[in-house]
């Protein structure tokens, strides 16, 4: 088959297009056949050498998240039949121990994840637990289930199981045109709750209006202490979700009410964060809560959610396989709103 891999850090040079050998089901694997998948920041990241999670080796092939076709079924699969168009999770917690992938689902140390650690979705085929398949409805095209899997669990997890955000709080979430935030923006609106949004641009603000929010604007030209204050009458958002880290962290805190919080899943601009005021901070009763990996059994009930609901699939571009370096670059560009797809 072909893939897309690279054998050492760097920029977009050191990806390689080649041959790699077809993967093999375990007893508890299936093969599947990749369809689209779409690309995500830890992609770049990692190609860079910026950050690797624990046990990335090389050569690797990314890509996390994954839909396709199953080609090849292991032996002890029940419930999975060459032929179903499927979805993948790309998380190993909860892998069978009979999967080629077992064993890799520390989840606060070295926890397996396809196109992180393992094999993923940058090539024409991927090898999968059987238990981490679900069936994508028929009415629904392939590269539209690709989008789903790591925004919608990172969004999901970090607002209602870390950040229990409820009906009727106001939240905001920055980074609008970014896969997890518009996922966030839909599912926040969703739960009954009132959105603010902040982008890096007026253009991607509006289009975050599209998807819900209620409130937007630029975050790069305007203070969003004072906006998020002045759209909540002045007694600040309940929560903040956040993925960008260094650039916002500071007046995001500003920007939150008594007994609010700060529930940060990503650090897109920086890994180090300021507390301008522990005053503010303890005198407000407010709360910083790091998002950590969703569970497996998380997974089902948000696709069951997904595939139910009236969600906007937002895809920015899509590429072949072979011009990944190109995706590449526009994802770190942030010249995108919503997912970029590779199709092999």
């Amino acid at each position: 088959m072909k893939a897309m891999l690279y054998y050492e850090p760097g920029g977009r040079e050191v990806l390689r297009y080649e041959d790699v050998p077809d993967p093999e089901p375990g007893p508890a694997d299936v093969v599947v056949d990749v369809a689209a998948t779409s690309l995500n920041r830890l992609d770049v990241v990692q190609r860079n050498g910026w950050f690797q999670m624990p046990g990335f080796t090389y050569p690797h092939i990314a890509g996390m998240d994954i839909a396709g076709v199953v080609s090849a079924v292991g032996d002890s699969v029940i419930g999975v039949e060459v032929g179903d168009r499927v979805v993948v999770d790309p998380s190993l917690a909860g892998v069978d121990e009979a999967s080629k992938l077992a064993g890799h689902g520390d989840l606060y140390g070295e926890l397996g994840i396809l196109g992180g650690i393992f094999a993923g979705g940058y090539a024409q085929k991927c090898l999968v637990p059987g238990t981490h398949v679900y069936p994508v409805p028929a009415a629904m095209p392939l590269e539209h289930a690709a989008t789903f899997p790591t925004c919608f669990l990172t969004a999901s997890h970090a607002l209602f199981e870390v950040g229990k955000l409820r009906a009727g709080e106001t939240v905001m979430i920055h980074a609008a045109g970014s896969g997890v935030s518009t996922a966030g923006i839909q599912l926040a609106k969703q739960a009954g709750a009132t959105v603010l949004a902040t982008a890096g641009s007026d253009e991607k603000a509006e289009r975050a209006r599209q998807l819900g929010a209620e409130h937007v604007c630029n975050n790069r030209t305007t203070d969003i202490a004072g906006f998020a204050r002045e759209c909540t009458q002045g007694a600040g958002v309940d929560m903040v979700f956040d993925h960008v880290g260094t650039a916002l962290f500071g007046q995001s805190l500003f920007g939150i009410g008594v007994g609010g919080r700060l529930v940060n899943c990503g650090n897109s601009s920086g890994d180090e964060a300021t507390i301008p005021s522990l005053g503010y901070l303890f005198h407000s009763g407010i709360s910083i809560l790091g998002s950590d990996p969703y569970r497996p059994e998380e997974f089902g009930p948000a696709w069951d959610k997904f595939c139910q609901g009236d969600f906007a699939v937002v895809i920015d571009s899509e590429f072949a396989l072979a011009d990944a370096a190109d995706a590449q670059e526009k994802m770190m560009a942030s010249d995108f709103f919503g997912k970029i797809l590779l199709r092999p």
